[in-house]
């Protein structure tokens, strides 16, 4: 049987190379979502509501986000805890927006993880930022 522990230990394992993966451009944290995963965005921006599943979210958010975009977001990891089957990362995000202006934010999401895949996604941002990126940016 695996304890608590293990479990936890691992969940944090997999989020840290997730990380690790995405800002050596080598993967993404959203390639762990599972096909039926729920992500709430917490807060008052264009898109803030819950997506029922992995590609409604890459559709609706992560695709118009990277389309603003001309340098991708880089993602440097301030700290990445886990509770039971709750794997939670604080992070700064940086990029360059097709405008030449910086685009900075700093993220929680709180993730459930199970057997290895996240679930559900409950995610805290500046929502001031990235409205004003959303709204000023249109996606080619």
């Amino acid at each position: 049987m695996v304890s608590g522990k293990d479990v936890e230990t691992r969940n944090r394992e997999v989020i840290q190379a997730a990380f690790e993966a995405w800002r050596n451009r080598t993967g993404s944290i959203f390639d762990l979502l599972s096909p039926d995963a729920k992500w709430t965005i917490v807060g008052s921006t264009p898109v803030s509501r819950t997506y029922t599943s992995r590609q409604e979210f890459l559709d609706a958010v992560i695709k118009p986000f990277n389309a603003r975009l001309s340098r991708p977001l880089l993602p440097t990891v301030r700290g990445i805890y886990a509770d039971g089957d709750m794997v939670i990362a604080l992070f700064d995000g940086e990029a360059i927006a097709r405008d030449g202006r910086p685009y900075r934010n700093t993220y929680t999401w709180y993730m459930r993880m199970s057997e290895g895949n996240i679930g559900e996604v409950i995610a805290f941002f500046d929502t001031i930022a990235f409205t004003d990126l959303w709204e000023r940016i249109k996606p080619e």
